[in-house]
């Protein structure tokens, strides 16, 4: 209700008088402005040609000549946690997000579930008279809430938005995207054949969402969140746009920062004084071994052209993305709308050193725990960026991205948490083409909107009383470059790193996220003077013992008012791969240790879906053939990692994909003659192997008869990230197997239901699942 009713209610209508604007929604006020916010992914500061970087970004350059670049901007270094910031102004681990969605654990900090008490900033536009929109990626959903079965309370459009079109989890396939629309799960418009990409497809999204706004309700703002996949991996892109990168890499990531410092400090990014710290800047033992980067002189000339082309990928991957959001700019140009538009252009945290120091044609193997060898990647290098491959580029291009810093994504230091950040607001921002270096933080970009839109976030939203935003207005900024920094304190956490910024001062702790360690009471803090020495190169904590324990003392008095222990550097792999799936969320095993699914329903997301992963399984279907079945049983999983049992050319067969390496293995039968079956395949784990991957035996059933069987091996972490979840009947996104295209539905018979059955192995909690049953009772 817009306000207290104030007509008149009389027994007779003729006699009562009517308020209808009790009943109306609150209008925005006069000449209120429409906010743009371009969230990419993964890109360190000196990437971008705003920032003096080669990769080319027309419509950015565009925005900054028009607006303000800011220099001293940070994220929280990772993907899930500074988005969540973004929703609702307040700290990652307040939000339940101090990692991403699929690596939350059972505590507060880590749960990745918002709390009532930090209502998002949609909620208060919407109810304040902004249309409100939300495109792209998501990676603020409950990783327990995937699935159609569970609440959409925490889904976009139970978090303040009209409007939602992109993908659920962390990454997705650029040309085959695991796609949701409001509130359900839905397939691509078209395939890559026809001209399909994502960026494409958001882009297209997004101005219908406007259009159908302004048709009806022309003079009502609208809030538009638009989150492309660029640039997380896999790095896709029509190969025009990775030519246009050809050789531009070749002098290798050293030579690339060594180019790119002076053109940053050429155009008042960086103050003349900065200096370039060390490829390795960290102590061996204090990082994980996969965040080493291999000098470019010691690599042979193949990887030397290999690691080009992976940069060529990224590169094409940024700018074809920057094209497209350039389609939006200019329909807002086109439309009147663009001189009132706030547009806030920026990344989410820095360059990824997710590739491991060789690279990857298959960033899964990085989730797996499983090394990317030379060799394999080498032999993919002409189907880097197709649909062929799921690729990364190696940790040197991270730390190049994100000189002169130490580090990269994941990490406190600079490298990881200082992003590019343009705003361009023609109508409210007098000044044009300048930097701006006061300090400010992804906390406060909600401050900022909240300010430009002349709205208050109220003290109470759905009966909850709200927790005070963490930031701080960055408008005081806009039209005065001398103005003082009005952030006085910024805390920093990710995977067992630490971090503490308090006026021009920070101190770190040297212990590289998801390093394994642990030992945090005997971490080594460093000191920075970040006023002074903004790459922070040099540690000042011998020369200023107090201020460093000032600083410390000040992280715990933030950790606690943030929820931010307990502290997790749990590696993905080797000694803590088991402990750290073990502390994910799964789906509760039913005391059965039966999973049923059907055909004709949404595809089930992998962390709900019955776990296959190290665990002896057995799989049943119930078929009816005829001569002319064909077609997907079930399908799990992408050509990048997946098992499918389908039928083709009158086989019944079973593939299991390992990390897309090849060659696929798989098992097959002939068909029995036409009606009623039971078509089953089995796995017994027997033996693991050094990179946590099981082998065992796997078996082809067909009734009560086994036709097939063979030694395979089988994936230890998961299938994907997020997406390409369990489909009955068909195989949604990317195909499992090159045995058929997508999709390739079941016909020509009848698929009653699959039954997926772990009951054999260890990993089920008899006593705890049989506790949960009964309280279901």
């Amino acid at each position: 209700m817009g306000r207290k009713f104030t007509g008149v209610i009389d027994l007779d209508v003729r006699d009562s008088q009517a308020d209808w604007d009790a009943f109306l929604p609150q209008k925005a006020p006069a000449g209120a402005p429409n906010v743009l916010v371009v969230l990419y992914d993964d890109t360190g500061l000196a990437a971008w040609s705003p920032y003096g970087g080669r990769i080319q970004m027309p419509t950015l350059d565009r925005l900054a000549a028009d607006g303000l670049t800011y220099s001293q901007w940070h994220t929280t270094a990772l993907c899930s946690p500074t988005r969540s910031t973004f929703l609702t102004g307040r700290n990652h681990h307040s939000n339940g997000f101090a990692s991403i969605s699929e690596s939350s654990t059972g505590f507060p900090g880590y749960s990745s579930h918002i709390p009532r008490e930090n209502a998002t900033m949609a909620t208060v536009l919407r109810r304040a008279g902004w249309s409100t929109f939300w495109v792209g990626k998501n990676h603020n959903v409950p990783v327990d809430e995937w699935s159609m079965g569970a609440s959409k309370e925490r889904w976009p459009l139970g978090q303040g938005y009209d409007r939602f079109y992109g993908f659920i989890g962390g990454e997705t396939n650029q040309w085959y995207p695991d796609l949701a629309e409001d509130n359900h799960y839905t397939e691509q418009p078209y395939q890559p054949e026809d001209g399909y990409h994502l960026s494409k497809d958001l882009a297209d999204k997004a101005m219908s969402f406007i259009r159908d706004s302004k048709q009806s309700e022309p003079d009502k703002p609208w809030y538009l969140w638009f989150c492309p996949g660029a640039n997380h991996a896999p790095h896709q892109a029509p190969k025009e746009y990775i030519d246009k990168y050809k050789g531009v890499f070749d002098d290798g990531y050293e030579a690339y920062r060594e180019w790119v410092l002076p053109r940053m400090i050429e155009r008042g990014i960086l103050p003349e004084s900065t200096a370039l710290t060390a490829l390795n800047p960290m102590t061996e033992g204090t990082f994980a071994d996969g965040d080493h980067v291999r000098p470019w002189a010691t690599l042979t000339e193949d990887e030397r052209r290999l690691f080009s082309r992976m940069a060529e990928v990224y590169a094409g991957l940024s700018e074809y993305t920057d094209a497209q959001v350039g389609r939006i700019i200019d329909y807002l140009e086109e439309s009147g709308q663009l001189d009132n538009t706030l547009v806030i252009y920026c990344a989410d945290n820095g360059a990824s050193g997710e590739g491991s120091p060789n690279g990857s044609v298959n960033e899964g193997k990085f989730i797996n725990g499983y090394p990317d060898l030379i060799e394999d990647n080498l032999a993919m290098i002409d189907d880097l960026g197709t649909v062929n491959s799921y690729g990364h580029y190696p940790t040197g291009w991270a730390v190049a991205f994100s000189t002169p810093f130490r580090m990269f994504k994941r990490y406190t230091y600079q490298g990881g948490i200082c992003d590019p950040l343009v705003v361009s607001w023609p109508k409210g921002i007098a000044s044009r083409g300048e930097v701006r270096s006061q300090y400010h933080h992804s906390t406060d970009i909600v401050p900022t909107i909240l300010e430009a839109c002349g709205v208050e976030f109220p003290d109470v939203v759905d009966g909850a009383t709200q927790n005070p935003l963490a930031g701080v207005s960055m408008s005081y900024s806009f039209d005065d470059a001398e103005a003082p920094t009005q952030k006085r304190v910024q805390y920093y956490e990710m995977f067992g790193q630490r971090g503490i910024w308090q006026d021009g001062w920070k101190a770190v702790t040297e212990h590289g996220p998801i390093s394994g360690i642990s030992d945090f009471v005997n971490d080594r803090w460093q000191l920075f003077h970040t006023d002074v020495d903004r790459s922070e190169s040099t540690d000042l904590a011998a020369e200023h013992p107090e201020k460093l324990q000032e600083l410390i003392a000040l992280w715990f008095e933030q950790a606690k008012e943030n929820n931010v222990l307990p502290l997790n550097d749990m590696q993905v792999a080797g000694k803590d791969l088991a402990a750290f799936l073990a502390m994910e969320f799964k789906v509760p095993v039913p005391p059965s240790g039966t999973y049923t699914y059907y055909p004709g329903t949404s595809e089930v997301p992998e962390r709900s879906a019955a776990n296959t992963h190290g665990v002896s399984w057995k799989v049943l279907a119930e078929v009816t053939t005829t001569p002319d079945t064909s077609g997907v049983i079930f399908a799990h999983g992408a050509r990048f990692g997946g098992h499918t049992l389908y039928v083709k050319d009158g086989s019944l067969r079973y593939v299991y994909n390992f990390l897309g390496i090849p060659p696929e293995q798989m098992i097959e039968a002939p068909l029995p003659e036409s009606g009623a079956h039971v078509f089953g395949v089995e796995f017994q784990k027997e033996e693991r192997g050094e990179h946590g991957e099981w082998f065992g035996t796997t078996t082809l059933y067909i009734d009560d008869e086994a036709v097939a069987s063979a030694r395979f091996r089988t994936m230890a972490g998961h299938f994907a990230l997020c997406g390409e979840g369990l489909c009955i009947g068909y195989d949604g996104g990317d195909a499992v197997t090159s045995g058929y295209a997508p999709g390739f539905g079941f016909t020509g018979g009848d698929l009653r239901k699959v039954i997926f059955d772990v009951a054999d192995d260890v990993y089920i909690d008899v006593e705890r699942h049989l506790a949960a049953a009964m309280a279901r009772d």
